[in-house]
């Protein structure tokens, strides 16, 4: 600014208040606030505005709500266009509890200001001042105006007022009145005709940037409704209110980069979007992230990882990943066993409409879960029912109950039911089995038990299959051994997820038993059962990797499996990694 310029600007309001702006956008930013700060004094309420702005912006001063909103409303008061509709958006998007906006005059503060608590909208203030302004012809308090008569409460709501607002705004060509416009007639839209024409301008709002309005034009894309059909315009559309900040867009974006949906398959970028829509709340993401982890796709699976995501989805209501963490609780994979816990979100789903998990709940109190002696009885009570009309399964329940203590504790009951049962129910088969080989409720007999154990497994229950093969690797029944055939049903019950199975396939196939090695193979379940958790994988890994027994050596890595197995105690992990120290001391 020249000499003369910075003189008018002493004797010369207007240009005073154009000299403080130029010091604002400049090094001299609190300068240009002083400067400011004396004409609002002064009554010029084109400073007002503008010094209001640059406490709520933080610009030249600390950021101030207080200050800024006070600026503001005496700008407004004085009849500010753009100061109304301001102070419009304070009251819409909500204040601090508690918090009053004055406008007595006062002085210049450069204290920091922080305000705290949770902000709560008045929309009878916004609707006050986003009127005046709107009236004014501020297209931008139109808009607002528009959603306040839509989304405001019930005595302001006005959709016919609101469309007329919303109508203004698009003719000036504001984004947010073609958005809330486009919103308005899709809301009404009964033909393809109007659906056409709310997607002109959502088309005309997204011009401006609007999240909202690619999300609009995704969803219309995808679903052919008043857009032709076209995944890949979608995809772009959903990509575009993605990098605005819509958790919705997100999430499907994510899913149509993981499924490759209208745009080519990347499994990382994928991963990136629903981590982000599932961190902003979305829980539908958050269940794909656990069923990724669970099932495994480019990566090995991640059952802890898994957890995690399941989590939170379910805290948020989302039935199947309730019942997957139920799962996880129930089998110990991933997470601590805890039969209680299971039953916890086993409640959730089944409240949340799974009824598989309503079953699973059912199962759980027959296994001890916590229940009121209430809710137990009367579970025993209906199986009874069942059982004596002939339903096997019924009568395997009320095994169950008798067996457990649930409603009624009686093993001779428990074993006569239970032997009912394995005409038709596996479960009950191995049950039976177990009672056999205990003597509950019925004398011992390890011959029998082994028969109808050894007939669960061949069925493929997977826990039957797993302990029918320790039996025949030790031959602790009877002397028999048959260790081609426990292979084989450890395998079954480690394709079934089994974690107990996996190391014990890997532990037979590592060498020393009546089947042939193979190494490489063994290795590969003991990855499997240590990613899952299982402590004793970790530690046979880690000696795995160490000395190379699978032809591939990665010291490494063996280390922090080895780590892993001292982290949870087992014994021989320890002595493993004093192993790996002196071998790292020679080197």
């Amino acid at each position: 600014m020249s000499l003369k310029q910075r003189f008018s600007a002493f004797i010369n309001p207007q240009a005073k208040l154009g000299y403080a702006l130029e010091l604002l956008e400049s090094k001299s930013a609190v300068r240009g606030v002083q400067l400011l700060g004396q004409l609002a004094k002064d009554g010029n309420t084109d400073a007002k505005f503008r010094l209001g702005r640059a406490y709520l912006d933080g610009k030249g001063v600390p950021p101030s709500l207080e200050d800024g909103a006070r600026w503001m409303l005496q700008a407004a008061e004085a009849g500010h266009t753009e100061a109304s509709f301001i102070l419009a958006t304070l009251y819409t998007v909500g204040l601090p509890e508690g918090f009053e906006i004055r406008s007595e005059t006062g002085g210049l503060d450069l204290a920091i200001k922080p305000q705290q608590g949770e902000r709560i909208p008045d929309f009878h203030q916004g609707k006050y001042w986003a009127q005046k302004a709107a009236v004014d012809g501020s297209a931008d308090a139109q808009a607002l105006l528009g959603y306040i008569l839509t989304n405001g409460p019930s005595d302001l709501r006005d959709d016919s007022a609101a469309r007329e607002w919303y109508q203004k705004s698009a003719q000036a060509g504001c984004s947010q009145g073609h958005l809330g416009l486009a919103l308005a007639l899709l809301n009404e839209a009964d033909t393809d005709e109007k659906r056409q024409y709310a997607a002109r301008h959502f088309i005309e709002a997204s011009k401006g940037g609007l999240g909202t309005a690619f999300e609009f034009l995704g969803r219309m894309s995808e679903a052919g409704v008043g857009l032709p059909q076209s995944h890949s315009r979608a995809a772009e559309y959903y990509n575009q209110a993605a990098e605005k900040g819509s958790v919705f867009s997100q999430g499907r974006y994510g899913l149509m980069l993981l499924e490759g949906t209208g745009i080519d398959r990347h499994y990382g970028r994928a991963e990136t979007w629903l981590r982000r829509a599932a961190l902003n709340g979305d829980a539908d993401s958050a269940a794909v992230l656990g069923d990724l982890n669970a099932n495994g796709g480019d990566l090995p699976p991640n059952m802890m990882e898994a957890a995690k995501w399941y989590r939170l989805a379910a805290e948020q209501k989302h039935a199947g990943a309730a019942r997957a963490l139920g799962l996880l609780y129930l089998t110990g994979n991933g997470v601590h066993r805890d039969p209680d816990a299971a039953a916890h979100w086993f409640k959730i789903a089944s409240e949340s409409g799974d009824a598989q998990a309503d079953a699973d709940f059912g199962n759980l109190i027959l296994m001890g879960t916590r229940a009121t002696d209430a809710e137990k009885e009367s579970l025993r009570q209906r199986f009874e029912r069942s059982a004596e009309k002939g339903d096997l399964v019924g009568a395997f329940n009320l095994g169950v109950c008798y067996a457990e203590g649930v409603g009624a504790s009686d093993n001779k009951e428990a074993a006569r039911w239970m032997q009912r049962a394995t005409d038709g129910v596996v479960n009950a088969q191995y049950w039976y089995g177990r009672m056999l080989l205990e003597g509950r409720g019925v004398a011992v007999d390890p011959t029998q038990a082994l028969y109808w154990m050894e007939k669960a497994a061949d069925a493929g229950m997977a826990e039957a299959q797993a302990v029918v093969g320790q039996f025949l690797v030790t031959g602790q029944i009877n002397n028999r051994r048959d260790h081609a055939k426990a292979l084989k049903l450890y395998a079954a019950a480690a394709e079934s997820g089994n974690v107990d199975a996996m190391f014990s396939l890997a532990a037979m196939l590592g060498g020393g038993h009546d089947v042939p090695e193979d190494r490489p193979e063994a290795q590969k379940w003991f990855r499997k059962a240590a990613q899952r958790g299982n402590g004793l994988a970790q530690l046979m890994l880690g000696r795995y990797l160490v000395k190379g027994l699978a032809g591939v050596k990665d010291p490494v890595e063996g280390r922090i499996w080895i780590e892993r197995a001292v982290a949870q105690g087992i014994e021989g992990a320890e002595q493993a990694r004093a192993a790996c120290d002196h071998v790292e001391e020679n080197v």
